[in-house]
């Protein structure tokens, strides 16, 4: 792209203000649901996995946090009863981060209060007009 139109900036803004728009909707729902909002990407990281259950490794890269910010997440969620950890079945030297019961439930409640929202997030960004 040679010089930024003013288009440019007008989509740019309107992109940042409907995903301001929608996380900080999505804090606040964390919030009255009982946990983080860091715990609720946690769940839902843990819940849309590529078909296992994801290590904490995996689960920083997802989260784009230090490991060792992810080990404490997961002893802060797993303290709270939202997951659990569990030894690969075949290499048991691997642990992996499972939701619990409760964990599912919370996401459950979550991801359909979610829903409206992301629907309008999504209308927002195909509406911004292209340059």
């Amino acid at each position: 792209m040679a010089v930024p139109t003013n288009s440019d900036y007008r989509r740019l803004a309107q992109f940042r203000y409907a995903l301001r728009r929608f996380l900080h909707f999505s804090e606040a729902a964390a919030r009255e649901a009982g946990i983080s909002p860091n715990q609720y990407q946690l769940l839902l990281f843990v819940r849309g996995f590529n078909g296992h259950p994801p290590t904490i490794g995996e689960l920083a890269e997802q989260l784009q946090i230090e490991h060792q910010s992810a080990v404490g997440l997961v002893d802060r969620s797993e303290q709270g009863g939202l997951v659990a950890r569990r030894k690969d079945e075949r290499d048991r030297r691997r642990v992996r981060i499972v939701l619990t019961s409760k964990g599912a439930a919370v996401l459950r409640r979550l991801v359909r209060v979610h829903s409206p929202e992301f629907d309008k997030l999504a209308a927002a960004l195909f509406r911004v007009p292209p340059s």
